[in-house]
């Protein structure tokens, strides 16, 4: 039996996945005072990478949606409404926008070490870009001090998690990144 019409059973199966790696990745965390450092990043990063950016997106929103309505799939095992509109809320939503970039610039420039890293820079560069303006909007904090709490300390960890995500997608046999 197959998935819904026009559908492979196999791009549901994998947003499935994805989803379900996204909600493990996201516990796998060193908790702080505003935002945890986690693994989450590596499930989006994979998401974009394998599934393409149409189910990067759909893995991504699904994960969203499952949060948005209270599973404990964000960091912590929290969810529900509040903690998706609430001060770090954009950046949970520019996950989407970050697989869905790293996705599309990967079917773009194929699967080359270099560009794939590039591709998922620029990716985080959406994601920090929607976190931190969403940020300053709801806590009225200055960019330069939502750069200094939300984005700098972590950019030593995202560059770790895009060396390590490049080099793992590069040793998956090519027919395990073509699906």
């Amino acid at each position: 039996m197959g998935g819904a019409p026009g559908v492979p059973t196999s791009k549901i199966t994998l947003c499935g996945l994805m989803t379900a790696l996204m909600a493990i990745c996201s516990q796998i965390a060193i908790p702080l005072p505003l935002i945890p450092i986690n693994l989450a990043l590596i499930a989006v990063y994979l998401s974009g990478l394998l599934l393409g950016s149409r189910w990067g997106t759909v893995a991504l929103l699904v994960y969203l949606l499952l949060g948005g309505v209270g599973a404990p799939v964000f960091a912590g095992f929290s969810g529900g409404l509040g903690r998706l509109v609430g001060p770090t809320g954009g950046y949970l939503v520019g996950y989407v926008a970050a697989a869905f970039l790293t996705g599309w610039l990967r079917e773009r420039w194929g699967w080359g070490f270099g560009r794939l890293c590039l591709a998922m820079t620029m990716g985080l560069t959406v994601c920090y870009g929607f976190g931190t303006l969403w940020f300053v909007a709801l806590t009225g904090k200055t960019l330069a001090a939502a750069l200094g709490a939300c984005v700098l300390p972590f950019l030593p960890g995202d560059a770790v998690k895009i060396l390590v995500v490049g080099w793992l997608v590069n040793k998956l046999p090519s027919r395990m990144r073509s699906l």
